[in-house]
């Protein structure tokens, strides 16, 4: 069978359904933020999902797409049509390890989740074999907890210099997930406020990647740019078979 092409019409109105409910619960928290639609993108996170979802996602006109690692997005991309794989503006959101940064350079439109200096310069040299800049978020974390990836509140201001002074590499701003049983509401203006501090350095860098399937709402409410969901538009990562 086609990789491309597993799981039908079926799957594909499965996906048309809940892309256009995803869409709309974007569109009431931007109305009740008092913010343009239009100044969030919408990311889909394909992890674990067959190279199928992302040619029918790209085919509802859903380009935007995520993966975690880098081997599995190799995979997908050789396995779309050369003209879809080309035409997805892919996502890295996963934790980078050094060995891979160079390769996710050369492939990924845009890494959300540079938390360490080490990863800008491999970054660098990936994204100098493509015509445009790799754009990059750096994340923070919020509670400065290691184990969950994110940079330590004190070191993003140098690892965000560090992006911005690579060539290759275009600063964007900040992404950042709400620690386990914090209110998303709170983490988020938190950074928000981060950004601000940011901003003041690099005054270009004001996107903010926050928001999942869980908590886009309060993402929105606090001037998020990219939302990033899987589990509102894919289905269940457990019911998902590659």
């Amino acid at each position: 069978m086609d990789p491309t092409h597993g799981g039908g019409d079926e799957r594909a109105a499965q996906l048309a359904t809940s892309l256009g409910a995803v869409r709309a619960r974007i569109g009431r928290a931007c109305d009740a933020a008092g913010r343009d639609p239009r100044e969030v993108t919408l990311i889909a996170v394909t992890k674990t999902c067959p190279a199928a979802d992302v040619a029918a996602l790209a085919r509802l006109g859903m380009l935007d797409v995520a993966e975690s690692k880098d081997q599995e997005a190799q995979r997908k991309r050789a396995e779309l049509p050369a003209e879809t794989a080309s035409a997805v503006r892919w996502h890295m959101i996963g934790r980078i390890q050094s060995n891979k940064a160079r390769a996710i350079g050369s492939w990924a439109h845009a890494v959300h989740s540079v938390d360490r200096l080490k990863l800008v310069g491999p970054l660098g040299e990936g994204a100098a074999e493509r015509a445009e800049p790799l754009d990059v978020f750096v994340q923070v974390s919020l509670d400065d907890d290691p184990e969950r990836g994110g940079a330590p509140q004190g070191q993003v201001a140098a690892i965000a210099e560090a992006v911005a002074g690579r060539d290759g590499l275009r600063l964007r701003g900040l992404m950042a997930v709400p620690p386990i049983g914090a209110d998303p509401g709170q983490s988020f203006a938190r950074l928000r406020e981060l950004s601000g501090h940011l901003q003041h350095d690099h005054p270009s860098a004001g996107a903010l990647s926050a928001g999942m399937s869980s908590d886009l709402e309060a993402a929105v409410a606090n001037g998020s740019t990219h939302v990033r969901v899987g589990t509102a538009l894919l289905g269940r990562r457990e019911q998902i078979v590659s």
